[in-house]
């Protein structure tokens, strides 16, 4: 542990919106952790999705310098095309009606020959592979993890016979016993790799379902966007999370949209994946501020004792009782919807996406109002969109650098 707190970093999905969670971490890595003693970092590690990836990549990183090791990170997204994420030909496209109906299916066996490695989906992923593989030090995971007091990392996916939430733990802190009261969810101690990571980001149709040990895993997003859980779970005191979504003032007006754009798909299908993916979190906050006001008045009114005897009952109904938990919230300072359908009007429709990518594009954009872009800043994996993404992250975390070195001091 850092000191005489667990510290955890929460790092939800979002497609593209990643790029936010490389610009914040990318800060954090080369201007706050520098700063504060010898081996200082998160004791517990928590991903999903997009934020799966960039976890994996936080504690196999640990180890490397600095400004490597941000450097590393910020330059993936900020030098991204869509061909460095998927492979998107004609005869991926003209292939996706019968994948679509289950007429056909991608099939690719493992290396070893021992079953199916992936299966399904609509698009060819091997970039995303390349990147998982190679972008991430693996070799330097377990070492990382067990470094200090020890470590936890986990990683949420969704095991697709059963549908039930499943994380995979890593490290000396990992401890499935918090997940045996949970009927929705199950933990496995593994050692991650590269299969448990883009299991993860699976997102379903689109990338295919990934083999691993003899069940497939898809994208943890479908049950836990935003994986707080996890870290309160193994006992973190003091977390960090990094939302993709802006949150408007509640004195901002209203907006009003036209009939005719409320109806329209990429419309619509861009709010349902605001709902799902991200939405969540915005709950899962005001339920940790409602505990801790709870205990705090609790407290307050019948003294020292109310926290442990309450935690009596609580344990016996869920295995872990309550404590005050410190959240610290970095999110976006800006519409990241509108950026995307500024990025794509203003630099990447006259660039040029190629021609299957452009029509894609324009397709998530049509009939959208000009600040609700929202679809295609989950699929605009293009150096214009993410480069802006990451920059942004840098100047949220730079604005709240005094509350990130607070996190890991007292």
């Amino acid at each position: 542990m850092t000191g005489p707190h667990r510290i955890g970093l929460v790092l939800s999905g979002g497609g593209a919106r990643g790029a936010y969670e490389a610009g914040v971490l990318s800060y954090l890595f080369e201007k706050v952790l520098p700063t504060l003693p010898p081996g200082t970092e998160f004791d517990v590690i928590s991903g999903t999705s997009v934020g799966a990836i960039h976890a994996a990549y936080t504690a196999a990183s640990a180890h490397l310098p600095a400004e490597t090791r941000a450097t590393r990170l910020a330059d993936t997204w900020s030098e991204m095309r869509l061909a460095d994420v998927v492979r998107l030909s004609v005869t991926d496209l003209l292939g996706v009606p019968a994948r679509a109906l289950g007429l056909s299916r991608r099939i690719r066996r493992a290396r070893s020959g021992e079953g199916t490695e992936v299966i399904g989906g609509l698009v060819d992923v091997a970039p995303l592979e390349r990147i998982v593989a190679e972008r991430i030090p693996w070799t330097g995971l377990s070492a990382n993890l067990h470094a200090g007091q020890g470590r936890a990392l986990c990683v949420s996916c969704t095991e697709v016979r059963s549908g039930r939430c499943t994380v995979f733990l890593d490290g000396p802190l990992a401890n499935v016993s918090p997940w045996e009261f949970d009927p929705n969810a199950q933990a496995v101690k593994a050692a991650i790799g590269p299969a448990h990571v883009r299991a993860s980001a699976a997102i379903p149709f689109l990338f295919p379902a990934v083999r691993v040990g003899g069940r497939f895993y898809v994208d943890g997003g479908l049950r836990m966007n935003t994986p707080l859980s996890p870290a309160l779970r193994l006992a973190c005191d003091r977390i960090l999370v990094i939302p993709l979504k802006h949150l408007r003032p509640n004195e901002a007006p209203e907006r009003v949209y036209p009939e005719q754009a409320i109806t329209q798909p990429a419309f619509l299908l861009g709010k349902v994946l605001d709902a799902v993916m991200l939405d969540q979190l915005e709950v899962e906050l005001q339920r940790l501020g409602l505990v801790n006001a709870i205990l705090e008045h609790g407290r307050s009114a019948f003294g020292t004792e109310f926290l442990p005897r309450i935690n009596e009952a609580v344990r016996e109904q869920r295995g872990l009782g309550f404590r005050h938990v410190e959240a610290t919230v970095v999110r976006p300072s800006q519409d990241v919807g509108r950026l995307a359908g500024d990025c794509y009007r203003g630099n990447v429709k006259t660039r040029g996406l190629g021609a299957i990518p452009a029509l894609l594009s324009r397709a998530a954009l049509r009939g959208v109002p000009h600040e609700e872009a929202d679809l295609l800043s989950y699929l605009l994996f293009d150096r214009c969109f993410t480069a802006e993404l990451v920059a942004l992250g840098r100047a949220d975390a730079d604005r709240q650098s005094e509350a990130l070195h607070a996190l890991f001091t007292d």
